[in-house]
């Protein structure tokens, strides 16, 4: 069956400065003209461009990488949200591959950072592929052409070895430094995960492009992110976990114990801080190994409880996040991956848990209207 012509009407939002009344999807693609060929159905409400969940793990399991079986179930669910559009932030490639997905239609559009780097016992088991310090520029170089455009690094973790284990650094200064120029010299961009003050201000010093968690940024980081344009992800779901995690650590670890309690009791505070001090924030689940997929709304929600504003989370949820990865969204041309609600989720992020559509590449895949017949004809 043809993909249909649809007409979009009331508020379509391409951008935070840039609304329109009507959009088309011809042929899976979209135009601000209107078709000669009359639309086979209507949909009215509030356009967004596609959602984009910029921290996600899509084939990834509690052992490492998922079978295929797995890794399909994953993406439908974060499909049927609204995410149209992921950034894959690490997963290993072996023994499955998610490269297949880039071939189903029904899935949403997915960027790769490679596989996670770390050192040996300083990172979760499974996850990541294991270097001595010396090697990370080699490994980082070999990820960004693994990837798609983008390495992933764990820039600080629990070190049991210390008299007090404690959160510290992975990476010496001059060869995290080299690994980032490694990786901007073959196109590609580094995130990083750090949950302390030490491995955020280390981040800023030696030059990445984007933080994950970033839960240790203070003010003078977040002016420091704010004027380098580091995009920081803050992970509220993540955050919410530091109490249990630190919990599971009582009697063991305490001063690891006590790091991750103050992080997590300043969560909301300090996310507010970084909308605030102009830092761009990004929007990212962390759907993985402890986080379900399909949980992306709960990410918005807990952005807002912090004290960011709706349309704030929207922008870093949608037009402002494709921007940031190069991919289009609401544009003459550009594949036609769009999410319609029937209130406005700039006023409100609730909205963003009851899509009427969701469609993707033209074609109708969830939403209050999927599977209905409810479809509005012109």
């Amino acid at each position: 069956m043809a993909t249909p012509v649809i007409h979009l009407s009331g508020t379509v939002v391409v951008d935070g400065e840039t609304e329109v009344c009507e959009l088309w999807s011809v042929g899976g693609r979209l135009t601000f003209e209107k078709p000669a060929r009359a639309a086979d159905r209507r949909v009215d409400g509030v356009v967004l461009p596609g959602l984009v969940d910029v921290h996600c793990h899509i084939g990834l399991g509690a052992a490492g990488a998922a079978p295929p079986d797995v890794a399909r179930a994953q993406a439908i669910a974060d499909r049927d949200t609204g995410v149209l559009l992921v950034r894959d932030a690490g997963c290993p490639r072996e023994p499955y591959s998610t490269r297949w997905l880039d071939d189903a239609p029904w899935a949403p559009r997915v960027i790769r950072c490679g596989q996670h780097i770390a050192i040996a016992k300083r990172y979760l088991r499974h996850l990541p592929r294991e270097i001595v310090p010396d090697q990370l520029p080699d490994a980082v170089a070999e990820e960004a052409l693994a990837g798609d455009g983008w390495v992933k690094l764990v820039g600080d973790w629990i070190d049991r070895a210390l008299p007090e284990p404690d959160l510290a650094l992975l990476w010496p200064d001059d060869k995290l430094t080299q690994a980032i120029g490694r990786a901007h010299a073959l196109g590609a961009r580094v995130t990083t995960h750090v949950f302390s003050a030490e491995g955020a201000a280390q981040a800023l010093r030696c030059g990445v492009d984007c933080i994950e968690h970033g839960a240790g940024l203070d003010a003078a980081m977040m002016a420091q992110a704010r004027a380098k344009g580091v995009r920081v992800v803050p992970t509220m779901i993540q955050r919410e976990n530091f109490a249990e995690i630190a919990a599971s650590a009582a009697g063991r670890f305490p001063r690891w114990e006590r790091h991750l309690r103050r992080l997590h009791e300043r969560r909301h505070e300090q996310a507010k801080a970084l909308h605030d001090a102009g830092v761009s924030l990004l929007v990212g689940s962390d759907e993985s190994t402890n986080i379900p997929h399909g949980v992306y709304c709960l990410e918005t929600d807990l952005m807002a409880r912090a004290g960011i504003p709706a349309e704030a989370i929207v922008a870093a949820a949608s037009y402002d996040a494709r921007r940031f990865l190069g991919v289009p969204g609401l544009e003459e041309g550009a594949s036609a991956d769009l999410v319609v609600y029937s209130t406005d989720p700039r006023e409100a992020v609730a909205a963003l848990h009851t899509p009427r559509a969701v469609v993707l590449r033209g074609a109708l895949v969830a939403g209050a209207l999927a599977g209905t017949g409810a479809w509005a004809r012109p």
